[in-house]
């Protein structure tokens, strides 16, 4: 049992400079939770805060209905796994695994089994004689999951513990968190920047920007139904294109283009009659047709889909990405129509989203 509460947390330094602000999150026995923004957004803070490496400067951090809020770091049953694997070099793979239950005084054989049955999960049994130097980043990473395993906390913390290896080792330690974290039923919260692993990994995430949550929900939540424009740029790949557009005679009129709506349309955006609004259309929600003309300058295959670029309509600034089905064989210059599947209205002026159910 592992359920986490965090309430109300702001981070305020002793230069009067806020990082995080009002964050309040009730995270789920065994679910993992993925923090995501741009750096500088206040997700590491946040997670620091729930360590105890940070001091909470108000607020209130409970875990499983026990406050915690001031409660020494060593003294939550939490493990941290950084970026930078934090694995002590001279020594081997078995004693960084074994330190910490060392440290507590542990029964040799009682740490001898834990050491060995991490090992295994993660694939280490082989490498257990070797130093942290011998390994690859993605084996150092496993041995710092390793060294977190063993100690069998409550809550496994992972602050952008990817961030350091190549392309090809993040995905396939990506995968390899996921099963972890199905194998033991733990409770975690995990940091990056990258939408990738959030979307991946994730029960619900938490998007933040400059300190603030912009939205908490499952990664089909957030990509679906962003509720701010900040949201909907920041997941998704490619991003989401944009457009400022005008409500009128049932169509949306931009900068030298027309967008037709569906009546369900037009009854979300009934309140925004002849008001400036912003269009939003993912790249994979567009489809060769017959509504839009699109002069295409860029035409990436990307084997089961072909990335298009292009300008939308009249004016030059109205560039449009568009992510097709299958292999196509576009070339700079060329003339497409292009139709809208699914769009995304935000406000103006609060740059929320648009919905009908919210009028």
């Amino acid at each position: 049992m592992a359920e986490l509460s965090l309430q109300h947390i702001d981070k305020i330094y002793d230069n009067n400079v806020q990082a995080v602000f009002d964050f309040n999150l009730d995270v789920k026995d065994g679910e993992l939770i993925v923090l995501v923004g741009p750096s500088g957004c206040g997700k590491s803070t946040t997670l620091r805060m729930v360590a105890g490496l940070e001091d909470i400067s108000r607020g209130t951090l409970t875990l499983d209905g026990r406050n915690i809020t001031q409660t020494p770091a060593k003294d939550r049953d939490m493990a941290m796994v950084f970026q930078n694997y934090a694995l002590y070099g001279h020594m081997t793979i078995y004693e960084n695994m074994a330190f910490s239950l060392t440290l507590r005084g542990e029964d040799p054989n009682v740490i001898h089994k834990k050491v060995l049955a991490a090992a295994e999960i993660l694939g280490l049994t082989n490498q257990l004689n070797k130093k942290p130097a011998q390994l690859s980043g993605g084996q150092r990473q496993r041995v710092a999951m390793g060294c977190s395993i063993v100690r069998s906390p409550k809550v496994f913390l992972f602050d952008e513990p990817l961030s350091n290896l190549d392309a090809k080792l993040r995905g396939a330690t990506r995968r390899e968190i996921l099963l972890l974290h199905k194998r033991l039923q733990a409770t975690m919260l995990y940091v990056t920047h990258d939408q990738t692993e959030a979307l991946t990994l994730a029960d619900r995430i938490v998007c933040m920007s400059m300190g603030r949550v912009q939205q908490i929900g499952t990664p089909l939540e957030l990509y679906d139904t962003p509720n701010n424009l900040f949201v909907a740029g920041f997941i998704g790949l490619p991003p989401m294109n944009f457009y400022d557009v005008t409500f009128e005679e049932g169509r949306l009129r931009g900068n030298g283009f027309e967008v037709s709506l569906i009546d369900e349309e037009k009854a979300t955006l009934a309140d925004y009659l002849h008001k400036e609004i912003t269009l939003g259309v993912r790249p994979e929600d567009i489809d060769v047709g017959s509504d839009l003309p699109v002069k295409v300058f860029s035409n990436e295959n990307l084997g089961m889909n072909t990335l298009v670029h292009g300008h939308m309509g009249e004016a030059l600034n109205n560039r449009i990405s568009a992510k097709l089905r299958g292999w196509t064989s576009y070339h700079s210059g060329d003339l497409i129509r292009v139709d809208f599947k699914k769009k995304h209205f935000f406000d103006k002026e609060t740059t929320n989203a648009i919905r009908k159910e919210a009028r």
